[in-house]
């Protein structure tokens, strides 16, 4: 058996979408070169694309909470609008609900574009012979397309949700640093 070694092959790959999406995220390799090639060679990868992209943070810490990033929100007995420009948002709250016998308590959290809503958490407690009570975390990332608007519900007096949300990215996709990011 003889050995003979492995010629490599390269041939050009005509794609716009992987070209448009090489001069987005490597905006410096504008103008280097016109055609993307392929390799049937193993080549080590080493991931840019958050350095690409503009992000040198890790997903879990450009979501952080900080002080000049978060809106806060106290809703008891009404319903309250917390965000309508499009874009993705994260929710951090606490969801308590209390309800005397026969009675129930509902908190919520909505997504409506005008015409229609639909319910993204809902948190309910019924009154079952005596005072029953609950609370619940909420942790969720939404988004939210053009005349879409976020809204959280407390249905009595005795049902509470009290929290924070924050625009972590655009609606385009572009991340939103926390506040004061970086120093």
């Amino acid at each position: 058996m003889v050995n003979r070694p492995s010629t490599p092959e390269i041939i050009t790959v005509n794609s716009e979408a992987l070209q448009t999406q090489i001069r987005d995220l490597l905006p410096s390799q504008n103008g280097f070169g016109s055609e993307l090639q392929a390799s049937n060679v193993i080549t080590p990868i080493i991931d840019l694309t958050a350095a690409a992209e503009g992000s040198g943070l890790p997903v879990s810490l450009q979501q952080a909470q900080a002080f000049g990033s978060q809106t806060t929100f106290n809703i008891t007995n009404t319903t309250t609008n917390l965000a309508n420009s499009p874009g993705f948002y994260r929710i951090t709250a606490s969801s308590s609900a209390f309800a005397a016998s026969g009675a129930f308590s509902t908190n919520s959290f909505d997504i409506s574009d005008g015409f229609g809503t639909k319910r993204i958490f809902q948190h309910t407690v019924y009154g079952d012979g005596g005072n029953s009570g609950t609370s619940l975390p909420v942790d969720y990332i939404v988004f939210l397309a053009a005349g879409e608007t976020l809204s959280g519900t407390s249905s009595s007096t005795t049902a509470f949700i009290v929290g924070t949300y924050r625009q972590v990215a655009t609606g385009d996709g572009t991340l939103v640093q926390p506040s004061g990011f970086p120093l």
